[in-house]
C-alpha cells in the first residue's frame, strides 16, 4: 500500500491515486419529488407531517439537483473532485419496492453517471440513503424482513442498469441511523418509536446489505468495488471508572458491533444479545444462513465521522432527567431513546469547540477510528465516505461566502486521515459531505453542510471559500495551508 509522506513535510502529501471526492443524498439534493413515476419515500411522508421537520421543510423541491446535475457536475470539475458519491432513489427507480424497474428514473443515473465519466469523475453509487419506498413501510418497514428481500432484487436492478457505468458502490449508507433514529427515538424516517423494532430493522438492514452485495456480485464485473458506509461511533467512557466503561461498551455495542459484529466478525455480539434480550428474541429473529450472508466479503469499508461520543453511567442514585437519554445522537432530540437496552446511559458534551450543530469538532475521533477499524480489519481498504461540518454561512454583498471554520475543520480532520495512513492504515479516499447546502433532515434547510453554497430561492450556487482550499488540495494532492 503506498503510504503518505511523512507529517515532518507540513503540505503533507498524500500517495498517488488518493481518491478526493464529495458526497450528497438523492432525497436530500434532487427535488422533482414527483416526476418521472416517482412516488413517495418515507422521508416524503415524514417531512410533510407537521412537527416533524423544522420550519416545515420538505424535500420536494431540494436544490433541484435532478435537472441542475449538469451545473453541478461543471462544479465538481472546477474544483477537481476525483469520485462524486451519489445515492439512488429506490422509489424513484422502483416505486412500490416490488416489481420492474421505472427506466425513466434509472435514466437520470445514467446520464449522471455518464456526465460524470465525461468530466473524469468517478461515480460511486450507493443504494440507500434512507429512503425506502412508503409502500414497502405500510407492509411492516425495515422491521419486517420481507424488505431485506426487496431491497435485494432491487440492488439487482440498478446494478443491471449502471454495472456498465459505475465501478464503486455502497449498499447501505449509515444503517443505525436507519434503525435507531427511524424506528428507535423517531426523530428520522419514518419516526416510530420501538426498541424492539429498532433492533428488528437493524438485523434486516444487515440482511439487506448481504442481499444487495450478492446480487451486485452476480450483476456486476469482477472488477466492481463493493462497500457499505457506517457511522462507528467512537465512544470514549467520561472515566476509568468499571460503570463508565461499562457504559461505554454497551454504546459501542449497540452504536458499532451491531454491524461490525455480523459484517466483519462472524456474527451477533453475545454482549448485545444480552443487554437487549428483554427486547427481542435473537434466536428467532437471526435465522440459520443469516450471519454467513451478512458476512460475505467486502472490498471495502466506508467510514462516516462527524464528532465523538461521551458516555457514563448515571450517577449514584441519580434520576434522568427527561430526554437525556437521546441527546447527542447528533440527529435530534426525542423522549425515545435510540439505544434500546442501554436508556439509562448518559451522553455528555465535549469539551471545546462546536459546529452550527453543536456538534464537537476534534479530529482525534477519526483518527482513533481509523486506526482501531485498521488495526483489527488489517486486509480491509477503507473509505471515509462522509466527514464535514455545519456552519452558519451567509452570502457577502460582494458574492463571496467565507467560511474559515469549515477549512480548518477539514484541514484538521484529513490531517487526522493522513496520520492514520502514515501509521500503516490502509486508507483510499476522502469524500466531503456534502458537495452542496442541502435538506438537512429534521433540521430542514436551516443547516449547512455544503462546499458549495446555495441560494435556496434563486437556486444559485457559489463556491464557499472551503471549497476552493479544497481544490487547492485535490490539485496538490497534498494539505495547503490554512489562511489565518
Amino acid at each position: 500500500m503506498p503510504v503518505p509522506e511523512p507529517e515532518a513535510d507540513r503540505r503533507l502529501a498524500f500517495p498517488t491515486g488518493f481518491l478526493w471526492g464529495a458526497a450528497t443524498a438523492a432525497y436530500q439534493v434532487e427535488g422533482f419529488a414527483a416526476e418521472d413515476g416517482r412516488t413517495p419515500s418515507i422521508w416524503d411522508t415524514f417531512s410533510h407531517t407537521p412537527g416533524k421537520v423544522a420550519g416545515g421543510d420538505t424535500g420536494d423541491v431540494a436544490v433541484e439537483h435532478y435537472h441542475r446535475y449538469r451545473e453541478d457536475v461543471a462544479l465538481m470539475r472546477e474544483l477537481g473532485l476525483k469520485a462524486y458519491r451519489f445515492s439512488v432513489s429506490w422509489s424513484r427507480v422502483q416505486p412500490t419496492g416490488r416489481g420492474p424497474a421505472v427506466q425513466r428514473g434509472l435514466d437520470f443515473y445514467r446520464r449522471l453517471a455518464d456526465e460524470l465519466r465525461e468530466g473524469g469523475i468517478e461515480p460511486v453509487a450507493t443504494l440507500y440513503h434512507w429512503d425506502l419506498p412508503q409502500d414497502l413501510e405500510d407492509a411492516g418497514g425495515w422491521p419486517h424482513r420481507d424488505t431485506a428481500e426487496r431491497f435485494g432484487e432491487y440492488a439487482s436492478l440498478v446494478a443491471q442498469a449502471l454495472g456498465d457505468r459505475v465501478g464503486t458502490w455502497t449498499t447501505l449508507n449509515e444503517p443505525w441511523c436507519s434503525a435507531f433514529l427511524g424506528y428507535g427515538s423517531g426523530v428520522h424516517a419514518p419516526g416510530r418509536t420501538d426498541p424492539g423494532d429498532a433492533l428488528r430493522a437493524a438485523h434486516h438492514l444487515n440482511l439487506g446489505h448481504g442481499r444487495a452485495l450478492a446480487a451486485l456480485r452476480a450483476q456486476l464485473p469482477a472488477e466492481a468495488r463493493i462497500a457499505i458506509s457506517l457511522n462507528l461511533h467512537q465512544v470514549r467512557a467520561l472515566t476509568d471508572s468499571e460503570a463508565d466503561r461499562d457504559a461505554a461498551r454497551r454504546i459501542d455495542a449497540v452504536g458499532n458491533r451491531v454491524f461490525t459484529g455480523p459484517l466483519l466478525s462472524g456474527g451477533y455480539p453475545a454482549d448485545l444479545r444480552a443487554d437487549t434480550a428483554r427486547l427481542v428474541d435473537w434466536d428467532a429473529l437471526v435465522r440459520p444462513g443469516d450471519e454467513p450472508a451478512i458476512g460475505a466479503r467486502i472490498d471495502l469499508l466506508g467510514i462516516n465521522y462527524y464528532t465523538p461520543t461521551l458516555v457514563s453511567a448515571p450517577a449514584e442514585g441519580a434520576e434522568l432527567p427527561p430526554r437525556e437519554s437521546a441527546r447527542n445522537d447528533a440527529h435530534g432530540v426525542s423522549d425515545h431513546s435510540p439505544w434500546p437496552g442501554s436508556e439509562h446511559v448518559v451522553f455528555h458534551q465535549p469539551p471545546g469547540e462546536t459546529t452550527a450543530m453543536n456538534w464537537s469538532v476534534d479530529p482525534t475521533g477519526l483518527y482513533d477510528l481509523l486506526t482501531d477499524v485498521g488495526r483489527a480489519h488489517p486486509h480491509l481498504p477503507l473509505l471515509v465516505t462522509e466527514n464535514g461540518a455545519s456552519y452558519p454561512d451567509e452570502l457577502t454583498p460582494d458574492g463571496h461566502v467565507h467560511d474559515p471554520e469549515r477549512t480548518a475543520y477539514i484541514h484538521a480532520h484529513l490531517a487526522a486521515v493522513h496520520r492514520a495512513m502514515a501509521e500503516g492504515v490502509d486508507v483510499r479516499g476522502y469524500f466531503l459531505w456534502s458537495l452542496l447546502d442541502n435538506f438537512e433532515w429534521a433540521y430542514g434547510y436551516a443547516k449547512r453542510f455544503g462546499a458549495i453554497y446555495v441560494d435556496y430561492p434563486t437556486q444559485r450556487r457559489v463556491l464557499k471559500d472551503s471549497a476552493r482550499w479544497y481544490a487547492d488540495a485535490i490539485r496538490a494532492n497534498a494539505l495547503p495551508p490554512v489562511a489565518g
